[in-house]
C-alpha cells in the first residue's frame, strides 16, 4: 500500500507543480525511465517467483540508471549519442519484454 500512495503522492506534486527538465539533462531522462521500468519489471517477475529482495532491486534500479546514462553520457562525448542511446533502448526493451513474458506465464500459465 505504501509503493501506491508514494506514487500517487508523486503524480500529484508532478501535477501541481509542472517541475521542468534542465536542457543538459533532457537526454538521460528517457534512458533513466526505461532502465527504471526495466527494473520493476525484474522486481515483479522475481516477486511473482518468490525470490524478490528489496535490497536487490534497489542496488538494480540505481545501476541500471548509472550505468546507462554513462553509456548515453560516453555516446554524446563521442558524437554518436543517438546511436548508443538507441542500443541502450534496445538492450532494455529487449529486457523489458522478456520480464513481461514471464510474467504473463506466470499469471496466466500461457
Amino acid at each position: 500500500m505504501i509503493p501506491v500512495l508514494g506514487l500517487l503522492a508523486g503524480v500529484l506534486i508532478g501535477l501541481v507543480f509542472t517541475p521542468e527538465v534542465p536542457v543538459w539533462m533532457q537526454p538521460y531522462l528517457p534512458i533513466a525511465v526505461i532502465a527504471a521500468l526495466d527494473a520493476v519489471f525484474g522486481a515483479t517477475r522475481a516477486a511473482l517467483e518468490g525470490v524478490f529482495n528489496d535490497r536487490v532491486f534497489v542496488i538494480s534500479i540505481a545501476s541500471n540508471v548509472v550505468v546507462a546514462a554513462l553509456i548515453v553520457f560516453l555516446g554524446n562525448q563521442l558524437g554518436v549519442g543517438a546511436q548508443l542511446s538507441t542500443g541502450v533502448v534496445v538492450v532494455l526493451g529487449l529486457r523489458i519484454f522478456s520480464n513481461v513474458a514471464a510474467i504473463r506465464r506466470h499469471l496466466l500459465g500461457a
